[in-house]
């Protein structure tokens, strides 16, 4: 037998109370949220501000061995590019899908505590599935855009903001020597 985890704050925001949902197989209950975000929405180049609001439209589905929580989260991303360095802020869609074992299913003798989330005194506490579909779905390496040419080695400016033929002069350094011997025209 599992040890119990302890009841989810039913007046957490992103704490749901599935009483209204018959236990019967196949019924299901649409929901809309708008929450505040919470901290650690992110990784290190691009994340989910601790103040936006996240928007959650999910479907609260009786099954057999429990409630299926299905749906999208909508939150604002900011963050920076990872080859230009420019800011970067968009909109991002995330799939969420989860299941809550009922305290008495045959999941609960199948399967480890921490492989399937369980209901507590039918609440489902929906901020874990929330920041695994965030940080599983938060690109490690962002880009401002697909073709982004990054930054020029050298001097370390925009690609796209060059001139097409920007180059620098690399000289090889054992011929360095030579170079100082023409002096400043090396016309000759």
């Amino acid at each position: 037998m599992h040890e119990k985890t302890p009841t989810p704050d039913p007046a957490a925001p992103l704490v749901v109370d599935t009483r209204k949902l018959p236990r019967t197989p196949g019924t299901y209950r649409e929901m809309r949220l708008d929450v505040p975000s919470f901290e650690g929405l992110g990784l290190d180049l691009i994340g989910v501000p601790k103040e936006a609001e996240l928007h959650l439209e999910f479907t609260l589905t009786s099954v057999t061995e429990g409630v299926l929580v299905s749906g999208t989260l909508t939150a604002p991303v900011v963050g920076e590019c990872g080859r230009c360095l420019r800011p970067i802020e968009e909109t991002s869609v995330f799939d969420i899908q989860e299941l809550y074992a009922y305290p008495d299913s045959a999941t609960e003798e199948t399967t480890d505590e921490d492989e399937v989330m369980r209901l507590q005194d039918d609440l489902i506490d929906l901020e874990p599935p929330v920041r695994d579909a965030v940080m599983l779905g938060l690109p490690v390496n962002p880009l401002c855009r697909a073709d982004c040419p990054g930054l020029c080695p050298d001097c370390g400016q925009p690609r796209d903001e060059l001139p097409a033929d920007h180059r620098h002069e690399k000289l090889d350094p054992r011929w360095a020597a030579l170079g100082n011997l023409l002096g400043k025209d090396r016309s000759e």
